[in-house]
């Protein structure tokens, strides 16, 4: 390690590496907890490192869903978490997606609501026939039912061996490029510092301060943010019930005018699709290979890849024509259950980890529990 103090001026040390509260991670849930530190107390100096060059997890690397679950994702959420629990945890993706919306402005992460659809292969249909259930939970907070069985879409989007469609009229997309370029660019503009390419091989917790290491740098300050997902265990003293789970995206242009708009999943969520002007966006098929998955490394699985392949064929754009534009892959992270891990880890350390697979929509608002649990 090249970490030698002799090689930083005063100047630096003042007003770069010694800091109130250093946030690790510089992906929705970390830059949402700088922006609200520096929010509620303006004078406070705050910065984020990202050990890429781009936010290294999933949030610029996803398919763009503005969701809070589906009618089979739910009802797997009530059997890990129970009906409250499962009311709980859609109330803060609601939330969280309302805070994005708020802080960011709605033109400016180009969300667009155009309805969510399930498909369902099957018949009898154990989620179809427990969608009344969901709803029921569902309604005291937004008022009115969620979903509703849409089969005559079918026909009209194109879809193959798809014996019924679920509509949720509340769910949207939405360019997480965009979200978190006008994020940084807020926490920017209100103080906030942020350091790409400095990857913390080290938290150290002293009585009166925490040093982070980097290779090259280290940092001190009051308190500190892991806000790394699934790379969080290896700068804790103890592991927490996470673990990671990458997943393929493909960016698809279809020969032909796509027959439908919205997003779209099947399979408890383990596929998704939806259009992005003009485009297909198609993802998911963990659950082929979840072994070989279960890791943080960057990479396509071609067994994975070829599934994906064979329902883009056969369900999604049946007897048409295809190019593959782009493919890549993110890092999740996972636990025996979806609720995220929000909590002080000690006096001088707060974690907001493990986001099951929709940070997109719960990332504000669990950055926003860390930086409480900072202040």
């Amino acid at each position: 390690m090249n970490n030698s103090s002799e090689h930083i001026s005063l100047w630096e040390k003042q007003s770069f590496l010694t800091r109130d509260i250093i946030i690790v991670g510089a992906g929705i849930t970390g830059l949402s907890a700088a922006a609200t530190l520096k929010e509620n107390a303006p004078n406070l100096k705050v910065t984020v490192l990202e050990r890429g060059i781009l936010p290294s997890g999933a949030s610029t690397k996803n398919a763009g869903f503005a969701c809070f679950g589906s009618v089979s994702e739910l009802l797997n959420d009530i059997e890990t978490l129970g009906k409250d629990g499962m009311l709980s945890l859609v109330e803060k993706r609601w939330d969280g997606l309302q805070k994005t919306c708020q802080r960011l402005g709605r033109s400016v992460i180009d969300i667009q609501t155009k309805s969510g659809y399930e498909l369902v292969f099957s018949e009898p249909s154990n989620f179809l026939n427990r969608m009344d259930e969901v709803n029921t939970i569902l309604k005291p907070f937004f008022q009115n039912e969620v979903f509703r069985k849409t089969d005559d879409r079918i026909s009209d989007f194109g879809f193959g061996q798809t014996m019924h469609l679920i509509e949720n009229h509340l769910e949207g997309q939405l360019d997480t490029g965009k979200l978190v370029a006008a994020l940084w660019k807020y926490c920017s503009e209100i103080g906030v510092q942020i350091h790409t390419g400095c990857e913390v091989e080290k938290v150290i917790e002293e009585e009166n301060q925490v040093l982070i290491q980097c290779r090259d740098l280290t940092f001190s300050c009051n308190k500190v943010g892991i806000c790394t997902n699934a790379f969080t265990n290896k700068l804790l003293s103890k592991n927490e019930d996470l673990s990671p789970g990458r997943g393929i995206v493909m960016s698809i242009v279809p020969k032909n005018p796509l027959r439908f708009e919205g997003t779209f999943h099947y399979e408890e969520g383990y596929y998704y699709f939806r259009d992005y002007y003009g485009k297909l966006l198609f993802g998911g098929g963990r659950n082929v290979d979840l072994e070989e998955e279960t890791t943080t490394d960057f990479g396509i699985n071609q067994q994975i890849k070829e599934k994906l392949l064979s329902d883009l064929s056969t369900i999604i754009l049946p007897n048409q024509a295809y190019e593959i534009e782009m493919e890549w892959s993110g890092i999740m992270a996972f636990g025996k259950n979806k609720s995220p891990i929000v909590k002080k880890t000690s006096d001088r350390m707060a974690i907001g980890v493990r986001l099951g697979g929709m940070g997109v929509a719960i990332g504000s608002l669990v950055g926003e529990e860390v930086a409480e649990l900072l202040f």
